[in-house]
């Protein structure tokens, strides 16, 4: 039976295969402990863990008892929860500081701009995500579904068909070719290459 996040607040992200059928789905540390106790009762596999945002196969460390894997995985990204409380002051907004290299004029151009450099940087950003937000979820779509149906499918009938229907983004003919697929294994691909809405399937927004 298929191990779901009982917690309604947690987004699943991974999903855990044995061979080709689907035994678990939720958080990194709920697919961690599916694949530990999937390897320590025998599975026929292989046992794989998939990032649903990305359709890749990611390795976990499975060393340890439940609790521990568990804690190590507590965070969504092998790091355990910080102890040290939260000090005073304003939270931290993420930012990141990394290079960029630009023209002298752009630079001047970036200069003149109200609040500077780094605030029009954020500015077009943000206006291009808006502009492109949907050509680049599906283009993502499409990436992480072949990424998975590669692993997964790549001798299956009609794979080579599915990909070209995949990359066109032709829904119908796409699931009229995987229709004899094993069903996890074609409800998985079909969900990371058309569910584009679902939240599991794109990074938190900044």
């Amino acid at each position: 039976m298929m191990t779901t996040v009982s917690n309604p607040a947690i987004v699943n992200h991974y999903t855990v295969f044995d061979g080709q059928r689907r035994i678990a789905a939720g958080s990194l540390a709920t697919a961690a402990l599916a694949f530990k106790h999937a390897l320590a009762q025998g599975a026929s596999g292989p046992v794989l863990i998939y990032d649903d945002r990305t359709g890749r196969v990611i390795d976990v460390d499975t060393r340890g008892t439940d609790a521990q894997v568990a804690a190590r995985y507590a965070n969504g990204d092998g790091t355990a929860p910080s102890a040290e409380p939260r000090g005073r002051g304003r939270p931290r907004l993420g930012v990141v500081a990394r290079e960029v290299t630009l023209l002298p004029r752009h630079w001047d151009w970036l200069a003149a701009q109200p609040g500077g450099a780094s605030v029009a940087l954020r500015k077009l950003v943000d206006q291009a995500r808006h502009a492109h937000g949907e050509q680049d979820r599906r283009r993502a779509a499409h990436e992480r579904a072949y990424h998975f149906m590669s692993a997964m499918a790549g001798d299956v009938p009609h794979f080579e068909e599915a990909v070209r229907a995949l990359f066109v983004d032709d829904r119908p003919r796409f699931e009229t070719l995987v229709a004899g697929w094993p069903e996890d294994v074609r409800e998985y691909a079909t969900r990371l290459a058309f569910e584009r809405d679902d939240p599991a399937l794109v990074p938190p927004q900044p």
